[in-house]
């Protein structure tokens, strides 16, 4: 291919919130934007690989903002963890990453889980096809945090302690003083960003979702040092209390929102904060039920939950809080695609959350570039930016599931390279 290359009449979303571009037509060279406009007013070089699209639809790569690639296959943490080699998480790693890719999902952001933080080197490298993955590496959890995995002793959770290689080990860290070590034992592992645990969870045993974790000391020490190395903190936040401490610590990029409050929501419009509901990843496990592998009182959580979860985002949404797109994906399945499902989550902020199509799209592209660190790269078409670019079937802004067909997307552009092409 050509190193120009001019992608015609074909109707483009942006990303950036206006109406859609008739007939439009997006120059890159090299892998960078050079012009975005309608034909006839954008000159096409000369030389320029021409590629017609026709009566479809050219937006930007859909990023998951907060996902995790394990290798897991169920939700036996037990038989995965201790019971798996790490090279099956790698090569189950590798494959899910493709699908991924494959449904138009350009860029991840992985909350927590090493395995990325390793193949992100693979993929880079060409070794390895895959979206560009921006990853923590290891997440922070306090003692009895939703990172510690109760079950087990602690020197087999804390990933400086155990001999077991295992995709979701934590860093354990109580005091500031711990969590400033902590965060700088991630960074020295290569870390793009630190994630942290807030508050309680679903899916972790002796804790509820409610209960607050980690103190203001200790968020605002992690924060500290992320900010000296000039990366950011993505906070595990789904109680109300513990939401509202990581925003007043300083964090701006924070997960799920289960019961977020009023109060909440307006500090995190006060804050300009990023909100990842990950909707996908409740409602995926309801479907699954017993059959994810998940123990039971998961599946008791994530039931009693699901619906709060709904209304509380459905406020914060309706309030102006800015809101991005992650599915929070940890483990796959043999006989369901689970990755490469990612748009799951488009759909929910439309059909349970009451977004226009237009502003899940945003959600996906613009905003979850904000969340991921990567403003300045990626989530719009526009000058100056990489391209990535998927050509999609169908309008999903009169539907938004069209995006939730492989097969609906038919090309993808990373970085201007081709990387599916079924036109």
């Amino acid at each position: 291919m050509n190193s120009i290359t001019a992608i015609v009449n074909g109707k483009i979303i942006s990303g950036i919130g206006d109406k859609p571009i008739e007939n439009g037509i997006i120059i890159f060279k090299e892998g960078v934007i050079t012009d975005v406009g309608v034909v006839g007013e954008v000159e096409i070089p000369d030389d320029a690989n021409i590629i017609d699209v026709s009566g479809m639809i050219v937006m930007p790569g859909l990023i998951d903002a907060h996902i995790h690639i394990t290798g897991f296959r169920s939700g036996d943490y037990i038989k995965e963890a201790l019971l798996t080699p790490y090279e099956v998480f790698v090569a189950r790693g590798i494959k899910d990453l493709g699908n991924v890719l494959d449904a138009g999902f350009t860029t991840i952001c992985d909350a927590g889980s090493m395995l990325s933080l390793h193949l992100k080197q693979a993929v880079e490298e060409g070794t390895v096809i895959g979206p560009r993955i921006i990853a923590s590496g290891y997440p922070l959890s306090q003692t009895f945090g939703h990172g510690d995995i109760h079950f087990f002793h602690p020197k087999l959770v804390d990933a400086r302690e155990t001999p077991f290689k295992i995709p979701f080990s934590t860093l354990l860290c109580d005091g500031a003083d711990e969590c400033r070590k902590a965060a700088r034992y991630a960074l020295r592992e290569g870390a793009d960003f630190i994630k942290i645990f807030t508050t309680g969870g679903v899916m972790s045993q002796r804790d509820r979702p409610e209960y607050p974790q980690m103190t203001l000391d200790e968020i605002r020490a992690v924060v500290e040092e992320a900010r000296r190395a000039d990366k950011f903190v993505h906070a595990h936040a789904e109680g109300a209390e513990g939401f509202k401490n990581a925003l007043l610590a300083g964090v701006r990029v924070l997960a799920h929102g289960i019961y977020i409050d009023e109060e909440g929501v307006k500090l995190a419009i006060e804050k300009d904060a990023v909100v990842i509901p990950t909707l996908s990843i409740v409602d995926l496990i309801l479907k699954l039920g017993s059959s994810s592998g998940l123990p039971e009182w998961g599946l008791k959580k994530a039931e009693e939950a699901y619906n709060a979860h709904i209304e509380n985002i459905r406020k914060a949404y309706k309030a102006g809080v800015k809101l991005a797109v992650g599915t929070d994906f940890f483990i796959g399945s043999k006989d369901i695609p689970i990755y490469g499902m990612n748009a799951i989550e488009l759909s929910l902020l439309v059909n349970k959350i009451g977004m226009k199509p237009m502003e899940a799209i945003i959600a996906a592209t613009k905003n979850s570039a904000e969340a991921a660190g990567l403003s300045d790269k990626v989530g719009t078409l526009e000058e100056g930016k990489l391209a990535d670019i998927i050509v999609v079937k169908g309008n999903p802004l009169n539907d938004i599931d069209v995006l939730m067909d492989k097969n609906n997307i038919k090309i993808v552009f990373k970085e201007g390279e081709i990387v599916k092409n079924i036109l």
